[in-house]
């Protein structure tokens, strides 16, 4: 049955006028993306499938084009619509970050950036470089996949902290398990990064663990001994 077809209260579009947008289930907001189905399968039937196919709604954010596209009843165009809502919605919740915003203490940093990592299902590695006030001068994911020192090496972070003139600098980097005790790759990479930013003369202020919803911090964590 095709959803122009379906009793009203199950049409996305008129349960978003009657009831509001935050009412919505994921498969009713998956739906009015993608406006149409195709010729076996009606817009819900292909947004259930959609959402089955990759686990839950939070795993899109992990979903690559390749991944959608091979979804039955989805195809390049629906994955690149996807794939721009979810980009547009990012742009949306991270309007808060601002160049030159000054980020003097771990509660900040981690309101500032902690909405990147929410949901996350693979470990990310966010580097913010500083001027000499603490000030934000840029930030950029250097590493999304499966922390490791072999694999993050600090000439990507002070590569680009060069580029921008970075006077010091924080990481950040988040725990999908939810657990925020640092393991020991975690002490092992802050411990290489450090030492290397004071040779260099671009000293690592903190490095903040995250769930999206609370924080670890190594300079609060050894400044209270």
């Amino acid at each position: 049955m095709k959803v122009k077809e379906m009793p009203p209260s199950f049409q996305p579009r008129e349960r978003m006028l009657k009831f509001g947008v935050e009412n919505l289930s994921d498969v009713d907001l998956l739906s009015i993306i993608l406006r149409t189905g195709t010729k076996d399968a009606n817009v819900k039937e292909v947004s259930s499938s959609i959402l089955a196919s990759v686990g839950s709604i939070t795993n899109m954010a992990d979903v690559g084009i390749r991944e959608l596209s091979k979804i039955k009843g989805v195809g390049n165009i629906k994955a690149i619509t996807i794939l721009a809502a979810i980009e547009l919605g990012k742009r949306v919740v991270n309007k808060e970050i601002e160049i030159n915003m000054l980020l003097n203490n771990s509660n900040i940093i981690h309101e500032t950036f902690k909405s990147l990592f929410l949901n996350s299902q693979q470990e990310k590695v966010l580097a913010i470089y500083l001027d000499t006030k603490k000030r934000l001068i840029s930030y950029k994911f250097i590493f999304i996949g499966t922390i490791d020192r072999s694999i993050i090496h600090p000439r990507e972070i002070f590569n680009e902290a060069l580029k921008v003139h970075a006077s010091s600098l924080i990481l950040m980097h988040n725990h999908p398990s939810n657990d925020l005790n640092p393991s020991k790759e975690d002490i092992a990479i802050t411990n290489q990064i450090k030492e290397c930013g004071d040779i260099i003369g671009i000293p690592l202020l903190d490095h903040l663990i995250t769930n999206g919803k609370e924080y670890y911090s190594f300079y609060d964590k050894f400044s209270q001994k």
